[in-house]
């Protein structure tokens, strides 16, 4: 359905043009950016992204029949000692395909990279409580919640309930690489 490919200068306004709203914006990427997005703050965070020993990878996510972008994932926060990282800003960004698994392959194919292509042994996550259908994603890629971080980030006058959720190596090796056999 979808390739993963790193997200390059190119790819920004496109990536722009998805980000509709401010409650948006927060909910796909925490404090992370400021509202409204603009290509600085893009240059920022894919500067030093998606070379070899770097802390973050970054990708858009292709549609294999169109070739069209769209979607973008991140590996983040990779601690090379600990050999962890983070899925992160998760983003289905045309509409068309929201409700066809393409969340679910996309965050499949970056835990992949994230233990087949890094070597990481554990990667973690973060969903918002009230993102039950990304929740629901994630447990059927096979990332377990850990606990919930009670009301970790405002946006207004609200407080918002994370789940952190993870998955270590050998679970991943047991759930998909038996899938791949049969």
């Amino acid at each position: 359905m979808i390739r993963l490919e790193k997200f390059t200068q190119q790819d920004f306004d496109l990536l722009l043009s998805w980000i509709e709203s401010k409650m948006f914006m927060h909910q796909w990427t925490g404090n992370y950016f400021t509202y409204p997005l603009t290509r600085n703050q893009l240059e920022t965070y894919v500067d030093g992204a998606n070379v070899q020993g770097a802390t973050k990878y970054i990708y858009k996510a292709v549609h294999e029949e169109t070739g069209n972008i769209i979607g973008h994932i991140s590996i983040t926060k990779i601690d090379w000692t600990n050999q962890s990282g983070r899925i992160g800003r998760v983003l289905i960004g045309d509409k068309r395909y929201l409700g066809k698994g393409i969340g679910k392959e996309m965050v499949r194919k970056a835990t992949t990279i994230a233990f087949d292509t890094l070597h990481l042994h554990r990667m973690t996550l973060g969903v918002f409580d009230f993102n039950v259908s990304a929740f629901h994603t994630y447990k059927k890629v096979g990332y377990q919640k850990e606990g919930v971080l009670r009301e970790a980030r405002k946006f207004g006058d609200e407080y918002w309930s994370l789940i952190e959720m993870s998955i270590l190596r050998r679970k991943w090796d047991e759930s998909y690489k038996t899938k791949e056999r049969n």
